[in-house]
């Protein structure tokens, strides 16, 4: 092989070596920050994991919202139409949310199957439904008539 020939495939293969080493080590770091959705038919299902942080999604069902009286402590069931998800949340509720609409929802879920919520984020507008629930949900009537189908 020629020297520059060989010259040239060494830096080739040591610029590809440190690369990968580069974006490995990105993908480590972020490996923290990610956030997996999950539906409410996984939660029923079991396939999520406890105690991580995750997002969820559905519609909110008309009539579950229940607010304390001496707090902002606020629990409400979300449904993709197929199965019920109880959220827990004690923030303020963005001024979007509200029954028979989506939401996206981000927290950990507890042993007992209830999502503690840390954050709660609303459909945008009528017309819009996030990408992620409208996925999932089976149909917007389900939401309507309390998760049934």
């Amino acid at each position: 092989m020629h020297p520059v020939r060989k010259q040239r495939l060494i830096l080739v293969l040591v610029l590809v070596v440190l690369s990968s080493a580069a974006v490995g080590f990105v993908a480590y770091a972020m490996r923290g920050n990610i956030d997996f959705f999950y539906p409410p038919k996984a939660f029923a299902a079991g396939e999520v994991p406890m105690e991580k942080r995750i997002r969820a999604g559905g519609c909110v069902i008309p009539g579950s919202v229940q607010r304390a009286d001496d707090s902002l402590d606020v629990q409400f069931v979300i449904t993709d139409g197929v199965a019920e998800l109880t959220v827990v949340f004690d923030k303020i509720l963005p001024d979007l949310f509200a029954e028979g609409e989506a939401a996206v929802i981000a927290g950990r879920l507890l042993p007992s199957g209830v999502l503690q919520a840390d954050q709660v984020l609303a459909k945008h507008d009528e017309n819009y439904t996030p990408p992620e629930v409208a996925d999932t949900m089976v149909s917007h009537e389900a939401c309507m008539n309390g998760g049934k189908i």
